[in-house]
């Protein structure tokens, strides 16, 4: 099995992988805001939440904390349009920085898979990748000072 990668090329393929695996596991975990309501913890990320409130049927006013980690039902039921255009862009974000990585990673075992154009091109989807991650930054930013209007209550 011989490499179309020099050491330098092995050290991008190492760093694409780790970097892709650390931005597709903060995107699906559900921290990216802490703080309390109702007296209790909570968190939430794009489409997941822990410790959230929901109201009673029956009862107009009546909110009960649920103790447990969900998504929402639906791409619609997220509650902010700041939410779900993080959610898209962080997915194609981390779908790009995936792409680059795997085809790095196939480039370590196959000859001749990756020239320098095709270095230059991955390199500038990585790149893409990446500032679709960073835009989430903006929008989490902009969500925290509406973190009780996401719950509505």
């Amino acid at each position: 099995m011989s490499s179309s990668l020099t050491c330098a090329g092995m050290l991008w393929t190492l760093l694409s992988l780790l970097c892709a695996a650390a931005s597709c596991t903060g995107f699906f975990m559900p921290y990216w805001l802490l703080g309390s309501q109702l007296d209790k913890p909570v968190s939430f990320g794009v489409f997941r939440r822990c410790t959230y409130p929901v109201r009673q049927e029956g009862q107009l006013q009546s909110v009960v904390m649920v103790e447990q980690c969900g998504r929402y039902a639906s791409f619609l039921g997220i509650p902010s349009l700041a939410w779900k255009i993080c959610s898209v862009v962080t997915g194609v974000g981390c779908g790009l920085l995936l792409l680059v990585a795997l085809t790095a990673l196939m480039g370590c075992c196959v000859s001749e898979l990756i020239s320098r154009t095709v270095g230059r091109v991955a390199g500038g989807i990585q790149f893409v990748g990446g500032k679709h991650c960073h835009q989430v930054h903006y929008y989490k930013h902009i969500s925290i000072s509406c973190f009780n209007c996401i719950f509505n209550i």
